[in-house]
């Protein structure tokens, strides 16, 4: 699959709507402002996402929402253990109860996060497409990257070849963090996206792209 110019400044201008919605939302919860910035939003082949989570073994945070609508998938924001800890310490006004290992309120901290930013980047992707996106609740899941990304894959059962990978940047005092914000559509779901878009497809052939 081959994107114009045009096209990818569209996936990165709904990333930089949707994460100024967000940053809106988090500075009115939190009486001060966290800049969040999008350095990168494209379409990613699923068999890249464990690269650009930093390897397999790498030891990741993940929260989990499926998405209903006209455009069905499901929403992965993942962020490495220690920019966890440092983002719900943010949030939370407190330093980490135990380093390495996330308490029930870090854990309902940062799966709030993720429903801001659901929401911020879906009501952009809604003004790109005029599709209706509905999240549902999160779920939270703690492991290395190679093995929640399979299992997140396997118990949703997508068989969709492409995320949109929405890199997420956050800047509170002099500590920046970095999280990654997937959206996986159902292949249908894709083709509405793409479609709806104006996304132009060219295909090696029917089973390579």
């Amino acid at each position: 699959m081959e994107f114009t110019q045009a096209e990818m400044d569209v996936l990165k201008e709904v990333g930089t709507i949707g994460s100024g919605n967000a940053a809106t939302v988090l500075a009115s919860m939190l009486g001060q402002r966290i800049p969040i910035t999008v350095p990168e939003a494209r379409f990613l082949p699923l068999s890249e996402v464990v690269t650009a989570l930093g390897g397999p073994e790498r030891e990741v945070v993940g929260i989990l929402l499926g998405v209903s609508g006209p455009a069905p998938g499901t929403i992965i924001f993942l962020l490495g253990i220690e920019d966890a800890q440092i983002l719900s310490q943010k949030l939370l006004g407190a330093p980490p109860e135990v380093p390495g290992q996330l308490s029930e309120m870090e854990k309902s901290a940062l799966s709030e996060v993720t429903n801001i930013l659901s929401g911020g980047y879906l009501n952009a992707l809604s003004q790109f497409t005029s599709l209706t996106f509905e999240p549902t609740p999160p779920a939270f899941a703690h492991d290395m990257a190679g093995a929640l990304i399979d299992a997140v894959l396997a118990e949703v059962g997508l068989v969709s070849d492409y995320a949109l990978f929405i890199e997420t940047n956050f800047t509170a005092d002099q500590d920046g963090l970095s999280g990654h914000f997937f959206l996986i559509p159902s292949p249908d779901g894709l083709e509405r996206i793409l479609q709806a878009l104006g996304v132009r497809r060219t295909w090696e052939n029917s089973s390579k792209i």
